[in-house]
């Protein structure tokens, strides 16, 4: 158990800081002169990786709370 609450925090850490673009997408912005479309851009690209996951994981977690209370019902 507290080996995954370490883990947990050290992939917290260091999601903070996360460049998401493409190799395009990046050369076409950086040649921009306003960073701020860049920076709204990769946020976007991580907003988009990270909803999946966490809806997986949101219904991974629900399924198996299912399958354990059952299991703790017939004990």
């Amino acid at each position: 158990m507290k080996r995954k609450i370490i883990f947990s925090l050290f992939s917290f850490l260091f999601f903070v800081q996360v460049n998401a673009q493409c190799a395009m997408c990046r050369a076409v912005l950086e040649n921009q002169e306003g960073q701020e479309i860049a920076k709204g851009i990769n946020d976007g690209i991580v907003y988009l990786m990270a909803v999946p996951y966490i809806l997986v994981g949101g219904l991974g977690f629900l399924i198996y709370k299912k399958f354990n209370k059952s299991k703790k019902s017939t004990l």
